[in-house]
């Protein structure tokens, strides 16, 4: 059945990011089995030791919260290639360059549980900082050309808080698939390096991005947009759409005078950065080859709130 009833409070009260609706919903469905929850890794560790005795396999679903439906997407992947799902839910300081981001990062805690629960999510992780990082995270990951560019060249000591992070919780959870979305392409491919540099047992699986319905992926950040903003952030799927059309009719200088031009004529967005890169290194390219695997990828500011974005090219 999982943690019991007491133990279950202790949770809700011990860490600051869980403030539970306490209904009796919540309690009735997490005593019938739905989901267990655990802020302690080693009692996640032994939970899991007995469903493994048992011959099943794992899936992992890592994320900092807010779940949309992007997240369970990835939850549903994972139903249907493993017997055990587990998410985590930790809102990871040492990925953050930017304190302010940290501190405005959007927690939705009762939300997250009410939609794991819904689809069928085995269990959840949700630990504080100290069970995570019980001393400090001195450790430093390379990660080669992809330390040097696009999100890593914008956010300096992103990609070693998330190496520190995803490391952690995959040599703790030993899970035989991880989930991870698309719309965090490099990231992708700085966790495969992760997992081969560490030589951990695990199969990194990359899952589609999710839309809105007016084309915008799916993000956390999403509901830090005011309604103005949000009307704006529509527009980042659609310059990307044209500017492949540019990409594969003119050419890739093309392509990026456009989406320059176009956020310098939208007073609420400011273009972070826009390449068009190999799939499957990130090298960016200065031609467009139709044989070639292209992928486009953008990060911009709509208002204060930074938004990343990818679409393939061919």
């Amino acid at each position: 059945m999982g943690l019991d009833l007491i133990r279950y409070t202790k949770v809700i009260k011990k860490n600051p990011y869980i403030k539970v609706l306490f209904s009796f919903g919540a309690i009735f469905n997490y005593l019938s089995g739905i989901m267990r929850v655990f802020d302690k890794i080693n009692e996640l560790k032994e939970y899991l030791a007995i469903q493994k005795e048992k011959g099943l396999n794992v899936g992992f679903v890592p994320t900092m919260g807010a779940l949309h439906q992007g997240h369970i997407s990835l939850i549903d992947i994972s139903r249907k290639e493993t017997d055990i799902t587990v998410c985590s839910i930790f809102v990871n300081p040492t990925q953050f360059n930017n304190k302010a981001d940290l501190t405005h990062y959007p927690r939705t805690p009762e939300t997250d549980i009410a939609l794991l629960q819904k689809a069928g999510c085995d269990a959840l992780y949700m630990p504080d900082v100290k069970d995570v990082y019980p001393e400090n995270d001195k450790r430093t990951f390379t990660f080669g050309y992809l330390d040097t560019i696009l999100e890593a060249a914008h956010r300096p000591g992103h990609f070693n808080g998330v190496g520190q992070v995803v490391s952690i919780l995959l040599e703790g959870i030993k899970p035989d698939k991880a989930y991870f979305g698309s719309k965090d392409y490099q990231q992708v491919m700085v966790v495969k390096s992760l997992v081969k540099q560490l030589n951990l047992a695990v199969e990194i699986i990359a899952c589609p991005i999710l839309r809105e319905p007016d084309g915008l992926a799916m993000s956390s950040r999403n509901t830090r947009l005011n309604a103005q903003e949000r009307l704006v952030a529509a527009f980042v799927p659609k310059m990307m759409q044209e500017a492949i059309n540019l990409v594969k009719s003119t050419g890739i200088d093309a392509a990026k005078d456009y989406i320059t031009n176009y956020v310098k004529e939208q007073p609420l967005m400011k273009l972070d950065y826009y390449e068009v890169c190999d799939a499957e290194t990130l090298e960016p390219l200065t031609s467009f080859d139709a044989s070639q695997k292209a992928i486009s990828l953008i990060a911009v500011f709509v208002g204060n709130v930074r938004l990343i974005d990818n679409w393939p090219v061919n």
